[in-house]
């Protein structure tokens, strides 16, 4: 089994493995393994088909000596005293035998007791009093089932080590002076390197887009199904502009694929911290994170294994107690030692947990080690963060209420013609409703002269409008107006004005009250809007078992609710700071395990707090990839039922796995002590192996339960005339 840090480091994603000639000569190396919890000593050359090829050589030996013991040809001496059948029966000890027995050396020379060592002491004991060929049974066997078992997790493995492969190891740099473009490593771009996209190649560096369009395959970084569009963002400075804040048709990822079209980029991190380089250090982390689970049987064995030997040296003396013979004793003996070998128990977690992170890692789901995956399928309450995680994060124009006679595009054209000047979130949230309606005015923005615009910070802004005073703001500009060089001031609100503000706001809607010299021209309702598959995704929590979803917000109360009530939240925290977030996750973890989903920074209190955190957006987001225990690559909450749901399999998989390995063994031990045959017990403990492991297995193709999300239950709300 390969580690990704042996596919892919400093030399750009070039295989370590040394030269050709290197490959080519036979040696042993020693690489760890999560099965059986004990390393494994393999030869280079052929590798795990080396591996396959001694069990069946080891096999064929065996059942050749059966089939010649059948015709009393075995009986016949070749090599001095050996007869034929003795020396078939040695080739497949030798043969199943052999990788066990190094293995076995190693575990010794850690001072570890193995699963290999167990079945080598008992393979030796059949030999020794006679039962050689029992004792091949076992080695065929036990390599036949160890064969299979690296092939299966192999599998896991593969789905893992595949994020090293996407790896670009060099990219094509311009320069911009000369307009040459060179292959470079891309351990040489440095930020602020413009660096060439060409249709349908990966990407070689995360950056930005500086010329072209295209759409690109994100589906390797963030588990996207469908191509995202990007589009050039040519005045973003990467040496000092924040690219997590960037807009995501602006970004591009090191190891994506692009589409048709051609584009440039500019270098925003270098090779080493490049989105996709830290996603495979954090999946090389997760598998040496040993979930509690994992912990405890590890623990169990540690203390199991030593017992059980005490107890199979007591039994090779049962002869002096019990009327028989001695090899009675000890065959009795070796058949415990099998079928008490902790082998099926110590692949129970560790297969699952691979398995598992590696399924949720094809959709974009980064579970950083068996820990946080078991934490997140025992949760019974979600915490959502409200501003960028349950909602858009983008103040949108809701509601519209005109004066009489006054269509809604030409009160927001007339609005607009103001707020273009402005970078508040909500004048531009009124510019792009502006945008939207202008097919149906008889105005635009652009047809007022707009002149001698002032903000009044906390209330709104005041203009010249062809020549009259405009106000836009909230109810403050108008209840306590400030002293204005020009001497205009904004007239009293008349009360269909208070009333419509009054309304908007008991929906939870920012307001913005429009009055244009001494008449009111309307109100314009605003709110962070929810995501339009959040709904959906509420719904599918609640489907695979989730007790309590609230939501924690800074905003306040009335906002905060009315995006809760539109999603179905259970409870709404409004008006929080991030030490009420801390108390709200602590109430309710007095009640269940509690997961807190938020973007990492501002929240990073409340997700500390919580049984286990998860971070939204992760792909773009230092910070959430870091200091999240799962991490949702996309910006897309409708990952979150399946990270929950696969965690939960997960969990389903790993109590499954302990009882069939702890079943096997306290069926098996009682039943060896009274009589079952070596061969017997040597099928049923290397059965419960294969099949814990294949049982494991199944996450890979784990599909959540129906109906699951990607549908747009919950529409981006429209403007009302």
């Amino acid at each position: 089994m390969i580690d990704l840090s042996e596919v892919s480091d400093e030399d750009g994603g070039r295989s370590s493995s040394g030269s050709a000639a290197a490959k080519e000569h036979t040696h042993a190396h020693k690489c760890k393994h999560n099965d059986c919890g004990h390393s494994h000593v393999h030869l280079n050359l052929g590798g795990e088909r080396l591996q396959l090829g001694f069990a069946i050589a080891a096999a064929v030996l065996l059942v050749a000596s059966w089939i010649l013991g059948a015709f009393a040809i075995a009986s016949q001496p070749v090599l001095g005293p050996l007869t034929l059948g003795q020396v078939l029966i040695t080739g497949s000890i030798f043969f199943g035998g052999f990788f066990a027995t190094i293995d076995a050396i190693y575990g010794l020379w850690a001072r570890r007791f193995q699963i290999d060592f167990l079945m080598i002491v008992a393979a030796l004991g059949a030999v020794y009093i006679g039962h050689a060929s029992e004792g091949a049974l076992l080695l065929v066997l036990f390599s036949i089932g160890h064969a299979a078992e690296h092939y299966a997790l192999q599998r896991a493995q593969r789905s893992i080590e595949g994020l090293a492969k996407l790896r670009p190891t060099t990219a094509i740099l311009l320069d911009e002076l000369t307009g040459q473009t060179r292959d470079v490593a891309i351990e040489k771009l440095k930020i602020g390197d413009t660096v060439v996209v060409r249709p349908d190649s990966r990407i070689a560096a995360d950056g930005v887009v500086v010329y072209g369009e295209s759409s690109v395959d994100q589906s390797a970084v963030t588990g996207e199904s469908v191509p995202v569009d990007k589009s050039p963002r040519i005045d973003f400075d990467p040496r000092n502009g924040d690219w997590q804040s960037l807009a995501a048709e602006h970004k591009l990822f090191a190891g994506t694929i692009n589409g048709g079209g051609a584009m440039r980029l500019r270098v925003t991190r270098t090779a080493d911290d490049m989105t996709l380089a830290r996603v495979m250090r954090m999946v090389t982390e997760a598998r040496a994170h040993r979930s509690p689970t994992q912990r405890l049987t590890e623990q169990f064995e540690r203390y199991f294994v030593p017992a059980v030997l005490v107890f199979v040296v007591l039994l090779l003396f049962a002869f002096i107690v019990i009327d028989e013979p001695a090899s009675r004793s000890v065959y009795r003996a070796i058949a415990v030692l099998v079928a008490a070998s902790p082998c099926a128990l110590a692949l129970a977690t560790p297969s699952a947990v691979l398995s598992a992170v590696a399924r949720g890692g094809r959709d974009g789901v980064l579970f950083k080690g068996g820990g946080p995956l078991e934490q997140l399928g025992r949760v019974q309450a979600i915490g959502l963060d409200k501003t960028g995680t349950l909602t858009l994060g983008k103040p949108q124009v809701v509601d519209v209420v005109p004066a009489e006679g006054l269509a809604t595009a030409d009160l927001l054209a007339i609005a607009a013609s103001v707020e273009s000047l402005s970078d508040h979130p909500l004048a531009n949230a009124i510019v792009i409703a502006a945008d939207a309606q202008s097919v149906r005015s008889l105005a635009s923005a652009a047809d007022f002269d707009v002149s001698d615009v002032h903000r009044q910070t906390g209330r709104g802004v005041r203009a010249i409008v062809d020549g009259e005073p405009i106000w836009i703001g909230n109810a403050r500009m108008f209840n306590d107006p400030l002293d204005d060089a020009t001497g205009s001031r904004p007239p009293e609100m008349v009360q269909w004005i208070v009333a419509a503000d009054e309304a908007l706001k008991i929906r939870g809607r920012s307001t913005m009250i429009v009055c244009y010299g001494a008449d009111f021209l309307g109100v314009i309702g605003l709110m962070d809007v929810p995501r339009p598959n959040a709904a959906a995704m509420i719904r599918s929590l609640r489907q695979i078992g989730i007790r309590e979803i609230v939501m924690l917000s800074g905003d306040n109360q009335r906002a905060a609710q009315a995006i809760g009530d539109q999603v179905g939240i259970d409870r709404v925290f409004g008006d929080l700071s991030p030490e009420d977030k801390v108390a709200a996750i602590e109430e309710i973890s007095a009640l269940y395990p509690v997961a807190m989903i938020g973007d990492g920074v501002n929240d990073a209190p409340a997700l500390a707090t919580a049984s286990v955190s998860v971070a939204m957006g992760a792909a773009g987001s230092d910070v959430a990839l870091e200091t999240a225990e799962v991490a949702l690559m996309a910006d897309d909450l409708s990952k979150l039922p399946l990270a929950v749901s696969l965690s939960r399999a997960a969990s389903r998989i790993i109590r499954q796995n302990l009882w069939i390995s702890l079943g096997m063994i306290a069926v098996l031990v009682p039943a060896s002590l009274f009589g079952l045959q070596l061969g017997v017990a040597v099928i049923f403990h290397e059965g419960s192996t294969l099949l814990v492991v294949a049982n494991a297995l199944r996450l890979l193709a784990y599909q959540p339960p129906e109906p699951f999300v990607n549908r747009l239950d919950v529409a981006p709300s429209s403007t009302n005339g």
